[in-house]
């Protein structure tokens, strides 16, 4: 059993949950997606680590979907009703707001029907706990879409605000309308940037939790990758440009520094990794995904590992040392309208 747990923030602060989440994208975004048993497998055994009053931190999505369809969250709703006792022992957090072609609609119109279409999804056994665009549509702007999600909130559809690709700018005017309490963005040793330390900073100044999502470079981190074509056929990661031949060496140098230094602690490359991120603020929860139980378990026990000076420091200067080369995800474009 793992022993570590963490109080979100803002209007959640009275909720405990694992130190480490799990996000559930990777359940049902290749085609085929992953069989149901090994899903639910996977979200029990986080659950049922975890000491009484403790609940599961679990990431979703209405698009996480080969059609961007809700695919994850009927998932979920298969599980609630095969595990209907499991309902209260997690905080939900849901990702909408994004087209079919996954660009941000922030409009009202828009935001009910994803809002409404995640609750349909999810079924009747669980509640959407907290709720949150994954892009901030600069089009609408973040004071209307401020404006409607409290309204929803007020309606009873989801208890909690979330913002998820937010600066720390946005993250400061959307908390200045309403207590936000879950800034979602990608914090791992390939990304820990500037704007990554100015949102957790502002975060931690505003009693805001970060979940620190892709903690392992969407798997690369892990030592697991060996080169591109260990990815299965039908992976997603396979466009993504930091897994092109033309990156993949460069960026194998920082993960076989880190593999050294894991190994050295007698932990996976993975839960050194995790427990990395748990070190760059002190409201900061690490969302890594996994379909399988052994891995849900790992990344969960990573939030035990505490990290000594020396151990800490050593990572910091592997960190440091290399630049690492492509994109965030599948090219600049795309990239440079990630934050807003």
């Amino acid at each position: 059993m793992v022993t570590q747990s963490i109080k979100l923030g803002g209007t959640a602060s009275d909720v405990v949950v694992a130190r480490v989440a799990h996000g559930l994208m990777a359940m049902t975004l290749n085609s085929p997606p992953v069989p149901d048993e090994t899903c639910f497998e996977a979200i029990k055994a986080g659950v049922d680590a975890l000491p009484p009053g403790v609940k599961a931190f679990l990431n979703a999505a209405d698009f996480y979907a080969p059609d961007s369809g809700t695919a994850n969250l009927e998932m979920l709703s298969r599980f609630f009703n095969k595990y209907p006792e499991y309902a209260d022992k997690i905080f939900l957090s849901v990702k909408g707001g994004m087209t079919v072609n996954l660009q941000p609609d922030g409009s009202y119109e828009y935001l009910k029907k994803s809002v409404d279409r995640s609750i349909k999804a999810l079924g009747p056994l669980k509640k959407i706990d907290l709720f949150q665009p994954a892009r901030i549509d600069v089009k609408v702007g973040i004071e209307k879409i401020m404006e409607t999600l409290v309204g929803f909130v007020k309606e009873g559809k989801f208890d909690h605000i979330g913002l998820s690709e937010c600066t720390a700018s946005t993250l400061r005017k959307a908390y200045s309308i309403y207590p936000i309490s879950i800034a979602e963005i990608e914090v791992s040793p390939f990304e820990y940037g500037e704007e990554q330390k100015n949102v957790i900073a502002t975060a931690a100044e505003l009693n805001i939790s970060v979940a620190a999502y892709s903690p392992l470079g969407h798997g690369f981190l892990t030592g697991q990758i060996k080169s591109p074509d260990d990815l299965p056929q039908g992976d997603w990661r396979i466009n993504m440009t930091r897994f092109k031949e033309e990156h993949f060496r460069n960026n194998m140098a920082l993960v076989d520094d880190l593999v050294q230094i894991a190994q050295k602690k007698g932990i996976s490359p993975a839960q050194l990794c995790i427990a990395w991120v748990c070190t760059t603020g002190p409201s900061v929860i690490p969302l890594p995904g996994s379909s399988k139980t052994s891995r849900t378990l790992e990344n969960l026990m990573a939030g035990d590992v505490v990290l000594t000076d020396e151990e800490l420091k050593a990572a910091n200067e592997a960190i440091g040392k290399h630049q690492i080369t492509g994109d965030r995800y599948f090219g600049e474009d795309i990239d440079l309208h990630l934050w807003h």
